[in-house]
């Protein structure tokens, strides 16, 4: 049976209180920033950034324990996107990542991208890769020209 991370504000914050959790102003402009950046790769001091334009009060670190309370539950996964700080997206997004160290272009590429390397590595050293956690870098067919 395969778990659908929740998708909308509503079913975010539904997920935060059936885990325990209270639903603050921090927690909900959290999470409709994270909504409204799904177009790109957001870090977390970008996040903080555009909760504190809403509401300057709020503290760095509760939005931090935040996403990490986020991504406990499955909401949202993180990535190192090359030697950069880590970017958070939705979890119901799953993709790959690669980086050009050319020009900066980041290419996601389909979740099962790695299916052959990730068997490959069980199968061969007993290794299960975190394959979500990072990108693969390279040049991007504009800059190898």
């Amino acid at each position: 049976m395969s778990h659908v991370p929740p998708a909308t504000v509503e079913e975010i914050l539904a997920a935060l209180r059936l885990s325990g959790g209270r639903i603050t102003t921090t927690r909900r402009a959290t999470v409709e920033t994270l909504l409204a950046n799904t177009d790109r790769h957001i870090s977390a001091d970008d996040i903080v950034a555009a909760v504190r334009a809403r509401y300057a009060e709020v503290a760095e670190s509760t939005i931090y324990r935040t996403l990490s309370t986020l991504e406990e539950l499955g909401v949202i996964t993180h990535m190192h996107l090359d030697h950069g700080p880590a970017t958070f997206h939705l979890a119901d997004r799953r993709h790959r990542h690669l980086v050009c160290r050319g020009c900066g272009a980041i290419i996601e590429a389909p979740a099962d991208l790695f299916a052959g390397l990730v068997s490959e590595l069980e199968g061969r050293y007993g290794f299960t890769l975190d394959e979500e956690h990072f990108a693969l870098t390279g040049l991007c067919v504009a800059c190898r020209g």
